[in-house]
């Protein structure tokens, strides 16, 4: 089946989980209206299902090819790129001093979504070059700015990250790249970096890595690790390229999924050492580099929506023809009855339908909280903003990507048999979802970020805030006393009640017994996650008449769906010392 972006359903959660109207009114986005919005993202939608979305399953089965130090992408690729590089595309949310067309966050999220349910191979090249200019923007000196911003922003060059080592990978601390200082004032770069997405291809004239490396002389662990840009074309004072650095590709990665995305073995330094630039502060590299990283999550929470999206369409189109049975609605007729009549098929159509769009919700009022911290003229609005966006980033990247492995698996559940095999296509979309609780941070690692660093934010203020404000719309619901609504107020409010008791026992926790709380920390990422996306969709309802899908998604997803919270509320507080077991006792041998 083909992909259409689902405009009406992006521009839905726009207005109300990320308050597009009220964002407008108070004049935030100067120059932009919602018309200007929605044919915007209408736009993008007509770019990945005409040119994006045919290159997909071609792609997974071509895969990139690697041949002595070069990579090719899949044919299409490089036309595509091409096309989306024109189209301004890869400007869209970058400053206008370098020639980006400067539009907001939430924008730039929709669009995102839509670049990664058409092909989520390819959405990781500009997914990558975004963060790359972000991190330059922070940390690059002026000149540095001026000679690469511009054509990355334009889309001619594009960017990679460069953190892990075959001995590094979550843990930093024993990077052993080296930087050495020269006379000039750049550095000699080498070593090796593996995972490198994009790392080599033939789409853009130039490649611009951010690599993280060690000074000789700096301190050991993360204190000690700098950030330097190496491009693999040395760039002269007048823009033009130069001679090759010393950077090649040494290999590409044999993978599960995302095929026609090459993940890059990446040698710095073979024949003498790569030049580089520094990036921010000497010994402050991760500082810089997370930067890249935290645009790069709501990034690959993004990425998650859109493998969700791609594999909801798909199997509602397979159940909408596939005959099996008779289903009760048949009312005695011939023939078999489309699998979509059946109660358990439609079970699993709600279930994919109304997690892709709680998990759009949140990664979209994450992008608000972005906007809103870069934009407001309010210092203490802008601080605000920041910490509510630290909060919510860890489950927009870990909710989003579980629950893409969630809804892809249920896609090829509905499909059956034929779902087994890669004739249908659903399989494609497990595969692709795969890595993407993985990378980026895996969502081991969100979970504890979330419970070590985001709750105790403004001692514990934020968190607090956040609370108060789900609870907010969740006393609407309540007192609307509409029947439409099912049970909705109840199992919202069972959810609330379960978070708030769960975020205080993580409190003591955190103070009394910190490694019970690392141990509870994924099913408390999970418990907020549905809380939050349950009460954006309560939210949403509220918006709606009786008769509208968007109230059913809400009551299906509050009346089965958020009955979960209940339970993880009580692991989170009941089952963390049966996980602390003797990691090299009996269990384990």
């Amino acid at each position: 089946m083909t992909y259409q972006a689902p405009v009406d359903d992006i521009v839905f959660a726009l207005k109300t989980a990320a308050g597009l109207d009220d964002l407008l009114r108070r004049g935030l986005y100067a120059g932009l209206d919602a018309e200007t919005i929605r044919a915007v993202i209408e736009e993008a939608g007509n770019f990945g299902a005409e040119v994006l979305a045919p290159l997909n399953a071609p792609g997974d089965k071509t895969g990139s090819k690697f041949s002595a130090g070069s990579v090719t992408t899949p044919p299409g690729f490089r036309d595509a790129y091409r096309q989306f590089a024109e189209g301004g595309w890869s400007s869209l949310p970058c400053a206008e001093e370098f020639g980006g067309q400067g539009l907001p966050e939430i924008v730039s999220a929709a669009v995102g979504e839509i670049w990664n349910a058409s092909n989520v191979s390819f959405g990781l090249c500009p997914l990558l070059t975004q963060g790359a200019i972000h991190a330059i923007e922070a940390g690059g000196t002026d000149a540095i700015k001026a000679k690469y911003l511009p054509n990355m922003v334009a889309g001619k060059w594009t960017g990679t990250m460069n953190l892990t080592e075959p001995h590094a990978g979550s843990d930093l601390g024993p990077l052993t790249t080296r930087a050495v200082p020269q006379d000039d004032g750049t550095y000699r770069i080498t070593g090796t970096k593996i995972f490198i997405t994009y790392g080599e291809h033939d789409m853009a004239e130039n490649i611009i890595h951010l690599v993280l490396a060690r000074r000789p002389d700096a301190p050991a662990g993360t204190r000690g690790i700098s950030l330097f840009l190496v491009p693999k074309f040395l760039v002269n004072d007048d823009g033009s390229l130069g001679e090759r650095n010393d950077v090649v590709c040494a290999g590409v990665e044999h993978k599960l999924g995302i095929m026609a995305s090459p993940t890059c073995v990446m040698k710095f330094g073979e024949n003498g050492g790569a030049t580089g630039y520094l990036i921010g502060e000497e010994n402050r590299g991760l500082a810089t580099m997370f930067v890249m990283m935290n645009a790069a999550r709501l990034g690959v929470g993004l990425q998650g929506v859109g493998v969700a999206e791609r594999a909801t369409q798909h199997a509602i189109a397979y159940a909408r023809e596939r005959r099996q049975g008779k289903s009760f609605a048949s009312n005695g007729s011939t023939g078999m009855s489309p699998i979509i009549e059946h109660a358990d098929i439609r079970r699993m159509l709600l279930t994919m339908k109304a997690l892709t769009q709680a998990a759009r919700m949140i990664c979209f009022a994450t992008a608000r909280e972005h906007d809103i911290a870069r934009l407001s003229n309010d210092p203490s609005e802008r601080k605000a903003a920041l910490d509510k966006a630290a909060l919510l980033t860890p489950l927009a990247k870990a909710f989003s990507t579980d629950i893409a492995n969630e809804v892809a698996s249920l896609g090829v559940q509905v499909h059956g048999g034929m779902g087994f095999v890669e004739e249908t296509g659903a399989a494609q979309y497990l595969r692709d979802a795969r890595i993407l609780p993985i990378y980026e941070g895996t969502n081991g690692i969100q979970a504890i970020d979330l419970v070590t660093r985001k709750l105790p934010l403004a001692n514990g203020g934020v968190v607090s805030a956040y609370l108060a404000e789900l609870a907010d719309v969740i006393a609407k619901v309540r007192t609307s006393n509409r029947p439409e609504f099912g049970r909705m107020a109840q199992r919202l409010t069972e959810a609330l009640t379960g978070l708030q008791t769960a975020t205080l026992w993580m409190g003591l926790m955190l103070k009394s017994e910190p490694e019970a709380a690392l141990a509870s920390a994924t099913p408390y990422l999970r418990l907020m996650s549905l809380t939050a996306g349950g009460t954006y969709l309560a939210k949403g309802a509220l918006s709606e008449d009786a008769s509208s899908p968007r109230v059913a998604l809400a009551r299906f997803f509050a009346e089965n769906l958020l009955t979960e919270a209940a339970g993880l509320s009580e692991t989170v507080q009941g089952g963390a010392q049966s996980v602390l077991v003797d990691a090299h006792g009996p269990l384990f041998a």
